[in-house]
């Protein structure tokens, strides 16, 4: 694991949101993009080397919709950059982390992506990140 790769951030008003976040962070978010398969829309606030994602449900289906419900606005993941997401994936297995993707899948940001349950890691979603390639 390289580095945190951003802050995951659930909200239930994504463009008051980011007007408030561009306002506490004194700069404006450089990506808002929609994750179709996680019934998300996301927004990236490039800070030092690394990032705030502000993520807003799509519909009532999406995973964070159903955070926001049971838990309300906050943090929601902590997401770290590694250089081989199969690789790290199969090293926590064996060291018997919990992941909740079989595989890894698209996420946002032009990354690949997994999660790490929150039962095996003390309560906080960890979300791997690795960069795609043009091959992948």
């Amino acid at each position: 694991m390289k580095k945190i790769e951003h802050l995951g951030i659930a909200v239930a008003d994504l463009k008051q949101a980011t007007h408030l976040f561009e306002v506490l962070l004194n700069r404006k978010a450089y990506k808002e993009e929609t994750v179709p398969s996680e019934g998300v829309t996301t927004v990236f606030f490039e800070l030092g080397e690394s990032k705030v994602e502000l993520l807003g449900a799509m519909h009532e289906e999406s995973a964070i919709y159903k955070y926001l419900q049971k838990r309300g606005q906050g943090i929601h993941h902590v997401a770290v950059e590694v250089d081989d997401i199969h690789a790290e994936m199969e090293r926590l297995r064996a060291a018997g982390f919990e992941l909740i993707n079989e595989e890894p899948k698209e996420g946002a940001d032009n990354k690949l992506i997994c999660f790490v349950h929150p039962r095996s890691t003390g309560g906080v979603l960890l979300e791997l990140c690795q960069e795609k390639h043009p091959a992948q």
